[in-house]
């Protein structure tokens, strides 16, 4: 890859979510500013090579796409008055009557410059293109899904594979989000103090989402697994923005109790993938302790203290203080299971969730021994959200592998292969059930 192509690569990891909220601010049309947006990387790889990488990319793109998104308005407003004047003429309309597409274009035009486009806010931008996708009028998965595509620039067969589900079913959440916001007016907008708690819990997922998929590709070996290195910028985007909303939000401890779960994973990132020739992934077990990020620990116990001083506990505060349990941990024989086991009997009551109860499971294991583990898994294992889930099968066959019962572990090891989806993940598999043919 070229310089420019590098530089462009970084701006679209770095820039992308901020030129699109930018534009889409401007113009109150998300599909426009995607456009626009698309559009100006586009003309970066040209323009950047004759001219030179610009000392603010990130302003550059804005610029662009604006203007493109400018050139395209005003096109608007003189097909509408071509349209209207065809209308008058044919039906006879009163000459004088206002025409209200007319109308809505005329404001592109209005004073100088952009119109009503306030002082540079990147980050206000970016915050206000969150709370708009996470609108309560869109549902659920559209809000996640509209976020995370909105705000990363990951393409729909990127976002299809985050959420689990074909390309064509997310094309299709993606669209009718869209069109939910064009049609209802849905205003690109920070939503005022008395509507921001309802938005909260859809912020919060997103960013979760977001982090999980970045988190995850620090276990991928990125030169074999093609993207995994630009995945892994996603993790510092989500911790970025998570930091936004914990400042625009002082008052809600969730906010803070994700932003210090996300700070007290990703510490671990440089720790999660073994060095050549075994590069797979490496368990919280396994893990060298003197590569996590020592100073992003303090920041997240620190967040952590502040969130629970509040008194007002939620799942991802619980999943924070088990978080903190494996950070002050000096080994993995050190670990407080008893305590972990415990937060987990509580975010099972908070959740309901399978796979909070499958950790559970191991925190148990870890505990009580692996037969106990062995026994709290087979009560979940029967949920209908499990049935193609790799890590049920690979829990049960690290439990086995513990309680001594090595056939049925490698079976069980073997399962999880036939149902793994990333590389990581299969070559941690791969090396445990070698692992226990060697020791035949």
């Amino acid at each position: 890859m070229t310089d420019v192509g590098q530089a462009v690569t970084a701006a679209f990891r770095d820039e992308w979510g901020r030129v699109l909220a930018a534009v889409a601010r401007s113009t109150g049309d998300l599909d426009l500013a995607e456009d626009c947006a698309q559009e100006a990387f586009a003309v970066a790889l040209r323009t950047w090579q004759r001219d030179g990488v610009p000392d603010r990319p990130g302003a550059w793109l804005t610029t662009t796409a604006r203007n493109r998104a400018l050139d395209r308005l005003r096109r608007r407003k003189v097909e509408a008055e071509k349209v209207a004047v065809s209308a008058r003429l044919t039906e006879r309309l009163d000459p004088d009557a206002a025409d209200p597409a007319s109308e809505a274009a005329d404001a592109v035009d209005a004073g100088t410059g952009w119109a009503g486009v306030e002082p540079e806010d990147p980050d206000g931008d970016l915050l206000r293109l969150v709370f708009t996708c996470c609108h309560p009028a869109l549902p659920l998965e559209g809000r996640v899904a509209l976020t995370l595509r909105s705000l990363t620039g990951m393409t729909t067969a990127q976002v299809a594979r985050a959420f689990l589900v074909p390309e064509t079913t997310m094309a299709q959440r993606l669209t009718r989000a869209k069109r939910k916001i064009r049609t209802t007016g849905i205003a690109f907008r920070v939503p005022p103090p008395e509507l921001l708690r309802e938005r909260v819990s859809a912020v919060l997922a997103v960013l979760y989402v977001l982090f999980t998929e970045g988190y995850d590709a620090w276990a991928e070996p990125a030169d074999d697994v093609a993207g995994a290195e630009e995945r892994r910028a996603l993790a510092d985007d989500a911790v970025r923005v998570a930091r936004l909303v914990a400042r625009l939000l002082p008052d809600e401890p969730e906010a803070r109790g994700l932003l210090s779960l996300l700070l007290l994973q990703h510490a671990r990132r440089l720790a999660r993938l073994g060095a050549a020739p075994d590069v797979a992934p490496r368990t919280l077990e396994e893990q060298d302790r003197s590569l996590w990020r020592h100073d992003e620990i303090a920041d997240g116990l620190t967040v952590l203290d502040d969130a629970l001083a509040a008194r007002r506990a939620g799942p991802y505060q619980v999943q924070a203080a088990i978080a903190a349990l494996h950070a002050r941990a000096a080994s993995a024989d050190e670990t407080d299971w008893a305590e972990i086991a415990a937060l987990y009997d509580v975010l099972v009551d908070m959740t309901r969730s399978p796979v909070v109860a499958l950790n559970r499971a191991v925190a148990v294991g870890m505990l009580r021994g692996p037969e106990a583990g062995l026994a709290e898994l087979d009560d979940v294992a029967s949920a209908p959200e499990l049935a193609a889930y790799h890590l049920l099968p690979a829990m049960r066959a690290d439990l086995l592998r513990r309680a001594g019962r090595p056939v049925e572990a490698a079976a069980e090891y073997r399962r999880a292969l036939e149902q793994v989806d990333r590389e990581g993940d299969r070559r941690l598999l791969s090396r445990r059930l070698a692992a226990l043919r060697t020791a035949k």
